[in-house]
């Protein structure tokens, strides 16, 4: 018998329900088995590929699911064509959430490691979910790409390196008007301080520094906001694996 299902069946995902609504995100009963479904399907890989530390189903709901979708609380107007990109999504944290309470949006999903990318192609055809592209390159090498350079409205990132790698990272897809929407937890300040020479030169400009205030959340987790201001020169980002040994720093 598989267990993690049966704890999918028992307890419906009731935590994630209940703190989503403090965020104004009513699930239905459609999007909570699509929740339900995403952690038995998660954890089952991960008994084959590393996709995650937290397991746990509770603690899945809010150190995963929530965690996501406190993205939310920034996004100023998530309309139908929304064009959203999720780099180095890993489990497909936090695109998929996002997806999944807004159908609408456009999600492209950037993953270098190729297992993980069939994980997420398996993954949202499983959930139903359509209008999503799966890129797996890594994020130096897509941003080169005509078809992703400077093309969305919105760049997710769930704290897959430091800041000023990130800003390298992410700004280029942004376009023009667009943002970066970092996660981030713990003490930043001198993360921030370190990543201002990279955001500037990537065409970018820090808009807003916003603490996540959910009790079911209390260890210092942040939301920056990147607005682009202008392109992203052509040689950013450089090669793979530089932005993260020689980031861009005063």
């Amino acid at each position: 018998m598989d267990y993690s299902w049966q704890c999918c069946k028992i307890w419906a995902m009731e935590k994630l329900k209940q703190a989503a609504e403090k965020l104004g995100i009513f699930l239905t009963s459609f999007q909570l088995d699509q929740f339900e479904t995403y952690y038995c399907e998660m954890t089952n890989w991960n008994k084959r590929i590393n996709l995650t530390s937290i397991t746990d189903y509770k603690e899945v709901q809010i150190k995963h699911f929530l965690d996501s979708l406190t993205v939310i609380s920034v996004i100023r107007n998530i309309k139908k064509g929304l064009k959203v990109a999720d780099i180095g999504s890993g489990a497909g944290l936090p695109g998929i959430p996002l997806k999944i309470v807004f159908q609408d949006i456009a999600l492209t999903l950037i993953e270098a490691t190729l297992k993980k990318a069939q994980f997420l192609g398996k993954l949202t055809a499983k959930l139903q979910l359509t209008n999503v592209a799966i890129v797996a390159e890594r994020a130096e090498t897509a941003a080169h790409d005509i078809r992703y350079r400077e093309k969305f409205d919105i760049v997710l990132s769930r704290a897959v390196a430091s800041l000023p790698a990130l800003a390298e990272l992410m700004l280029p897809f942004c376009s023009i008007g667009g943002w970066s929407i970092v996660q981030k937890k713990g003490d930043i300040t001198k993360e921030i301080e370190k990543s201002k020479k990279a955001i500037s030169v990537m065409g970018g400009d820090l808009r807003e520094l916003k603490r996540v205030e959910l009790e079911e959340l209390r260890d210092d987790r942040w939301l920056l906001i990147i607005d682009k201001l202008l392109p992203t020169p052509p040689n950013y980002p450089r090669r793979p694996g530089m932005p993260e040994k020689r980031p861009l720093i005063f």
